[in-house]
């Protein structure tokens, strides 16, 4: 098995559910329990064996190059993929896909398919990387996205054998089908992917786009976007205060390592 030695953090975003804090700063640069948001992720991508990291960049992205330099990458090869304009999560990607094309198979001179990991940078999680690395691999996935069964606004749908098949906004939504079945169970998504590097080749979407739209399009195509349960694991969005300062508390009361 292939295990990931790359990853993209993204980070790029405004962060306006967090103001005032974010008018001074990244949301990336935001802390938790003493440590910012960027250096968690970047902590927990690096104890799961990744050695190489692009993080995009677009609101204070300065700012961020600037940090990631003062503290020696923690540790990493990381490059930034700058945004001038926001590209969203899919976008974004597109942009940073010759970050995870340009290194084939060196013995065959043929396209890897070593997977990596997508993880946003204003999610902190005990989900285990290590265990949904080997679920894409043995499922043979073209993505793998970590979900709860939990409340959520957004929900993803998915049929019995966990393949993608639609999303929906809220249970009392019509909901967006790609792919008909029987019997769809809606959970929420926690912005962590496992993704084969097939999949940027198959981006066909242009400009500023959310990687669920062609997440969607390919799994009404047959393609494996496949769910990785990961409903008994910790996690918190931190996109907002009062999350913050839940998860601080979370942290000390807990004693758990990120």
């Amino acid at each position: 098995m292939n295990r990931p030695t790359k990853a993209m953090v993204l980070a790029a975003g405004l962060g306006t559910r967090l103001r005032p804090v974010t008018d001074s700063r990244p949301k990336a640069l935001v802390e938790v329990g003493g440590r910012t948001l960027l250096e968690i992720t970047l902590g927990r991508l690096r104890r799961f064996g990744i050695t190489d990291v692009i993080v995009n960049a677009h609101h204070f992205a300065d700012m961020i190059a600037d940090y990631l330099r003062a503290n020696h990458n923690f540790g990493l090869r990381v490059e930034i993929s700058r945004e001038e304009t926001l590209l969203d999560t899919g976008g974004g990607l597109k942009k940073a896909a010759p970050f995870f094309l340009d290194s084939g198979d060196s013995e065959n001179g043929e396209e890897g398919d070593e997977p990596f990991i997508l993880h946003n940078v204003d999610v902190i999680s005990t989900i285990d990387l290590g265990r949904m690395i080997e679920f894409h691999h043995e499922r043979r996935a073209l993505a793998t996205l970590a979900v709860q069964r939990r409340e959520s606004s957004r929900y993803l749908l998915f049929d019995q054998g966990l393949q993608l098949c639609g999303r929906q906004a809220g249970r009392d939504h019509q909901p967006e089908i790609a792919r008909p079945s029987p019997c769809l169970e809606p959970l929420a998504f926690t912005g962590i992917h496992v993704i084969s590097p097939r999949l940027l080749t198959k981006l066909t979407e242009a400009g500023a786009f959310s990687i669920l739209a062609p997440y969607l399009r390919l799994a009404g195509e047959g393609e494996k976007i496949l769910a990785f349960r990961a409903d008994d694991c910790y996690w918190r969005d931190l996109g907002r205060p009062e999350s913050l300062a839940q998860a601080a508390r979370d942290l000390q009361e807990q004693g758990m390592e990120l």
